[in-house]
């Protein structure tokens, strides 16, 4: 196993060149494989060797980390969104 791999750690943010975000969810010594997500959600796995050469770097978690999430309320009309329990049984 690399070195450097140790250095990593579960849940913290990289970004490269493009300036493309990114956290590592996984780490697979036994396959060398770094598993991240991406901010919209994208789930990716990156090997060892491809990881070297991606030049990475440690950045901040984004402020608004919803990127990967769906945002149901707005789907919704405003009006009928009086009583939760009533989506439970299909009423109006």
């Amino acid at each position: 196993m690399a070195d450097w791999v140790k250095d990593l750690a579960i849940g913290e943010w990289f970004e490269t060149g493009d300036a493309d975000s990114f956290e590592i969810v996984g780490l697979d010594a036994k396959n060398e494989v770094v598993l991240v997500q991406r901010f919209d959600g994208t789930l990716e796995e990156i090997d060892f060797e491809d990881w070297a050469e991606l030049k990475a770097r440690p950045c901040a978690a984004p402020e608004d980390v919803s990127g990967a999430l769906d945002d149901l309320r707005s789907d919704l009309p405003a009006d009928r969104w009086q009583d939760p329990l009533d989506y439970l049984d299909g009423r109006p």
